[in-house]
């Protein structure tokens, strides 16, 4: 796959889970902060996870963990932009962009990103109309809250019907504004306003968002719902974890995987895959 011919058609058209390897480039992130905040460390990292067998690459420049600071867009552009153009020079590989702030996302674009990955759904003022005017697959995000506060009380009474119908409500505001619906993607935002329960219940019925006829993104790799389950606080011990669900979203039928671990992803779904296709 290469950046000329990614596409919200080929996600929905894709027979595997693509992947997307994660590439944070803040001081803060809650599992890799600080170690690719240098252009040179970054693209080292690129260029292993594409020989790893990654197909996108998220690049992002403000985090999301529960209690992280805002950062300013400029700030965020100067983390971000740099990386974009540097990766865009050396690989064709695609590229997205994790962010919820519109200037963000155009000058990313302008840079050679492909993608619009966002926590916020599109909800900030004036992002539903830029990503309309660049035509560009768009991953829209549940979260209940914002990432400073989100964890503090989560509450649903459903939380299955409460998540699909706000990624439903958040298509057809897109689709209204004139973003092509094959160029939508959802995620039910594991990890976002959420607990245990609730990301637990939420993957188990993954199949119930097939009814909104969007490509499915499922983003779980290192996160805390994995050391509540495995009674082990460390990040750097949930790979294994982190693969177990990254199978299991293979299974109910995920069309982006988005991982730090790309290799042993990789793996494990072409394992499961094999699996899922024979007869």
């Amino acid at each position: 796959m290469n950046s000329t011919s990614f596409s919200g058609t080929l996600i929905r058209q894709a027979l595997s889970p693509l992947i997307m390897g994660i590439l944070n480039l803040t001081p803060d992130s809650f599992s890799d902060g600080g170690l690719f905040v240098k252009k040179e460390q970054a693209l080292q990292h690129v260029l292993e996870m594409i020989a790893a067998g990654a197909d996108i690459i998220d690049v992002g420049g403000e985090s999301t963990r529960p209690g992280a600071a805002e950062v300013s867009e400029e700030e965020e552009c100067q983390r971000v932009i740099p990386i974009i153009e540097m990766i865009r020079s050396e690989t064709d590989i695609p590229v997205s962009v994790d962010s919820s702030k519109p200037g963000v996302m155009k000058a990313a674009l302008d840079a050679g990103a492909n993608m619009v990955n966002d926590v916020n759904a599109l909800r900030s003022e004036g992002a539903l109309e830029l990503v309309a005017n660049y035509d560009v697959p768009v991953c829209l995000m549940h979260m209940q809250g914002k990432p400073r506060t989100m964890q503090k009380d989560p509450h649903y009474d459903d939380v299955v019907t409460e998540v699909k119908d706000f990624l439903q409500q958040r298509m057809q505001a897109c689709i209204d504004a004139g973003i092509k619906k094959e160029n939508l993607v959802i995620d039910p935002g594991f990890g976002f306003g959420k607990k245990l329960e609730h990301n637990l219940s939420l993957f188990k019925h993954l199949d119930a968002f097939t009814e909104l006829d969007a490509p499915l993104l499922v983003g779980v790799s290192r996160k805390s719902m994995i050391g509540q389950v495995l009674d082990n606080a460390l990040v750097e011990e949930r790979l294994y974890g982190s693969v177990a669900l990254a199978a299991l979203a293979t299974w109910l039928n995920s069309a982006i995987i988005r991982v730090h671990d790309v290799k042993a992803t990789v793996d494990a779904v072409k394992l499961c895959m094999a699996v899922k296709q024979a007869e």
